[in-house]
């Protein structure tokens, strides 16, 4: 995975962007990563399939205008394609049920907030530090390595998880698409 990383001059920008500005635990995450490692091993052009830049910092600021004067200020910072979503993962508890419709438990770091994806295969994050690259994969990088998309019933993401996958498997034809469990 690291080579991988250091082998792609979008995320390694990317990742020195996010360094450079010095957010409270951000990282990015996601489809960012695990589509560079599938692009990379498929010898597909390293932005194939890479809807949007996935950032997650900890603020414990909640407001929402805290967050917008973050967006506002980081977003010009990268370049316009693809985009980035940046997201304080200490607000995610306040508006996920609505949109949602399920609870989310308050947080205590972003880093916390990767082990909440539909998919375990998309619970990966990376950022740079003063020691190196760091990388957190809570499920490990099996899924990642082995083209498959399994899923993550931590929350009942059921619906995400398969749309998700028609998309990547749609992208990435080598995918294997783990079905939910049943209830």
């Amino acid at each position: 995975m690291r080579d991988i990383i250091a082998q792609s001059p979008h995320l390694m920008a990317w990742l020195r962007t996010l360094r450079a500005l010095d957010l409270p635990d951000a990282w990015i995450v996601s489809g960012a990563i695990y589509n560079q490692v599938w692009n990379h091993l498929t010898g597909r052009p390293l932005l194939h399939g890479i809807k949007d830049v996935d950032i997650f910092y900890f603020d414990p600021d909640l407001s929402y205008e805290a967050e917008d004067r973050m967006i506002r200020r980081v977003t010009p910072r990268f370049p316009p394609e693809p985009p980035i979503e940046l997201r304080n993962e200490a607000r995610v508890h306040l508006w996920f049920s609505e949109r949602f419709g399920q609870p989310y438990p308050q947080l205590a770091s972003a880093r916390e907030a990767i082990t909440f994806f539909a998919s375990r295969t998309h619970c990966i994050g990376a950022r740079l530090t003063d020691t190196g690259l760091d990388l957190h994969a809570p499920y490990g990088l099996d899924d990642i390595f082995s083209f498959r998309l399994t899923p993550n019933p931590v929350l009942d993401n059921r619906a995400t998880h398969h749309a998700k996958a028609s998309r990547q498997m749609a992208l990435w034809p080598e995918l294997t698409f783990l079905p939910w469990p049943n209830a």
